[in-house]
C-alpha cells in the first residue's frame, strides 16, 4: 500500500505536530524580548504581551515551513485549504491567515514598536 501525502490522515498529522511544537517554540523565541524588558524594567503585562507579539512571527514562519517540507510549495495551499474548513478542531489556531509574511511582519513590527513605548511610558 503506497503511503499519499496528501490524504487527511496526513494533515491531522502535520496538524498535531505543529500544535505540539507550537508552545515551545513560542518560548524558545519569547524569552529574549522578555528579558530585555525586564532588565528595562517593564510592567510584567506589557512584558507579556509584547514577547509574544515578538515571538509569535518566528513560530509562524517555522510551522509554515513545516508544512512546506511535509507537504511541498505546491500542495501546502490544500493543507490550509483543509486546516481552514476545520476552525473549531484542528484549524483553531492555525488560520491561513496567519502565515502571510505581511501579517507577520505586522506582529513583529508592532512588537519593537512596544519597546520604546514601555520604556517611556511604563
Amino acid at each position: 500500500m503506497a503511503y499519499k501525502e496528501l490524504t487527511e490522515r496526513n494533515y491531522k498529522r502535520i496538524s498535531l505536530i505543529n500544535w505540539s511544537l507550537a508552545p515551545a517554540m513560542l518560548i524558545l523565541f519569547a524569552w529574549p524580548y522578555h528579558m530585555l524588558c525586564q532588565i528595562l524594567g517593564f510592567h510584567q503585562l506589557a512584558a507579556f504581551g509584547g514577547s509574544l507579539l515578538f515571538a509569535a512571527p518566528f513560530m509562524m514562519t517555522v510551522l509554515h515551513g513545516h508544512v512546506t517540507m511535509s507537504l511541498g510549495a505546491m500542495h501546502r495551499h490544500m493543507y490550509y485549504d483543509w486546516i481552514s474548513s476545520r476552525p473549531l478542531t484542528h484549524g483553531f489556531f492555525f488560520h491561513p491567515i496567519f502565515f502571510l509574511t505581511r501579517f507577520r511582519l505586522t506582529l513583529f513590527i508592532i512588537s519593537m514598536i512596544f519597546l520604546p513605548i514601555g520604556y517611556f511610558f511604563v
